[in-house]
């Protein structure tokens, strides 16, 4: 039986956004008034120069309670061996799927997986993940794939999720639910 299943299962809150929208920050403060340490799960590969930089931001701005764990491709595995009641945040679930779209993965096994391993986790749990289909339809298949695909996982986990906070220009909207405690964040 599953800690949801026995009523003891983790909150989840989804953390949505457009890029610079301050989803990363807002997501490490929700974390952060738990007990440390924290987990933080980083997707996000270092392939280039920028995105070296960018990580490099992200860690700096941590406190040194955060333990980093760095799952750009196997996220289930991740969850299911992080301590069971640690809270933790993973940050994007937007690139973890490009990157499973680059590896040509199932992703619909990869979405199953990542459900079933949040089903089994007994502490708080904040997913941050990018809203994307508030622009143009893209001109390429494989850009129209990931968007639909993007949408589709948003839409999932967002069924799963405790609550749902959509931050546009820095400013947290609560799309369902309430936060930890019962108030708006």
């Amino acid at each position: 039986m599953s800690p949801r299943e026995a009523g003891k299962a983790a909150s989840i809150t989804l953390v949505l956004g457009g890029a610079r929208s301050g989803k990363s920050r807002y997501a490490e403060g929700l974390i952060a008034p738990q007990p440390p340490p924290w987990l933080y799960i980083a997707t996000a590969q270092g392939c280039d120069a920028e995105m070296r930089e960018r990580i490099a931001r992200h860690r700096a701005r941590r406190a040194s309670a955060w333990q980093t764990l760095e799952a750009p491709h196997d996220l289930a595995s991740a969850l299911a061996t992080a301590p069971a009641s640690a809270p933790l945040l993973v940050d994007c679930l937007t690139l973890w799927l490009s990157n499973r779209m680059l590896a040509d993965a199932k992703i619909e096994d990869e979405i199953g997986a990542l459900e079933t391993a949040l089903a089994c986790r007994a502490g708080p749990v904040v997913l941050v993940s990018n809203e994307v289909g508030c622009g143009i339809v893209p001109d390429n298949a494989l850009a129209r794939r990931f968007a639909d695909l993007q949408g589709e996982l948003n839409q999932r986990l967002a069924a799963r999720a405790d609550c749902v906070v959509l931050l546009v220009a820095g400013t947290p909207l609560v799309v369902k639910g309430k936060m930890a405690g019962g108030s708006s964040p």
